[in-house]
């Protein structure tokens, strides 16, 4: 699984168990809808750390409890 995959499955989730939209996660977080349609649909693989932190901050989380999960722990090193 690609970094991007899991970045993506974990705002999804974070919005799950928030009961957000990512409409709604766009607005309190300043990241702009296009952005996370892409982070969602792939299209972009990297999100800087600073998007990331930006999507934290609206879920009201830190940085360290969005990645601070097993998807992120097993994830295989990925040289290019």
């Amino acid at each position: 699984m690609t970094i991007g995959k899991v970045v993506a499955d974990r705002i999804r989730e974070l919005c799950t168990q928030k009961g957000i939209t990512l409409n709604k996660l766009g607005t309190i977080s300043g990241v702009t809808q296009s952005t996370l349609n892409n982070i969602i649909s792939g299209i972009s693989e990297n999100p800087t750390i600073s998007t990331i932190k930006k999507i934290c901050d609206g879920l009201n989380i830190n940085i360290v409890e969005f990645f601070d999960t097993p998807a992120f722990r097993n994830l295989e090193q990925e040289i290019k």
